[in-house]
């Protein structure tokens, strides 16, 4: 080429377009987001693996202590109503706290308040070929002769609720409870109603008393619930 403007020597310079730095720029940003995400991503699966850090809910089949608000359900079985009249007040089946006593420091009077002959001596025989101390055995007395229409009622002294009336009932579970305030010493009765046919079985009787017996948790006590 002629003119004023002449290229020499064997080398030209090479025409490239200039880089665009804005492109380079939201790749890396796009990257980093990328790499952010798959780490947030493995974090969470290896917390799922391990059984991460939370703190175990009721969902989870897992509590907290509990406390529990009162004392423990007695184990002696609930005495059932009697149409009887007599005095004293009726005595439900409530908790029996504390220890109870054996069958041979209770002294029990047998009486009968049916028409059948011979249901005092049979019963008291038995009882008392199973631990109990038996006192008078006879016909029950005029107020609740012919007068107690279910099994059996099971009269105290106002000590004997929570102590002997329920070692008792181990024996009659079916038996109303009663105890009367002005009564004296510790002896019990059994009152044999119309609809007596037998004691409980003693292999029965023998497990609700040893359920009696048995120490039960005092009030206040924490339980924890095992997960």
């Amino acid at each position: 080429m002629g003119g004023k403007y002449r290229i020499t020597g064997d080398k030209y310079p090479r025409m490239r377009p200039h880089r665009r730095r804005g492109r380079l720029a939201v790749v890396v940003v796009a990257c980093g987001a990328v790499l952010g995400v798959a780490g947030w991503g493995t974090l969470q699966l290896i917390d799922v693996f391990t059984g991460g850090g939370g703190t175990a809910t009721a969902a989870d089949g897992c509590s907290k202590n509990t406390t529990k608000a009162g004392p423990a359900a007695s184990a002696s079985p609930s005495a059932a109503p009697s149409g009887g009249a007599g005095a004293g007040t009726a005595a439900g089946a409530g908790a029996v706290p504390g220890a109870v006593p054996k069958p041979a420091q209770i002294t029990v009077n047998v009486f009968n308040a049916t028409t059948r002959s011979g249901l005092a001596k049979t019963t008291a025989d038995e009882l008392k070929r199973r631990g109990f101390k038996i006192g008078e055995v006879g016909n029950a007395a005029k107020q609740y002769d012919k007068k107690v229409a279910g099994t059996g009622m099971l009269l105290g002294p106002a000590s004997s609720l929570n102590t002997s009336l329920p070692v008792l009932a181990t024996q009659l579970g079916t038996a109303e409870r009663r105890t009367d305030a002005a009564r004296k010493g510790t002896a019990v009765d059994l009152i044999i109603g119309n609809g007596f046919k037998a004691l409980t079985g003693q292999a029965e009787a023998t497990k609700a008393l040893a359920a009696l017996a048995a120490p039960h948790p005092t009030a206040g006590a924490t339980t924890k619930k095992a997960c």
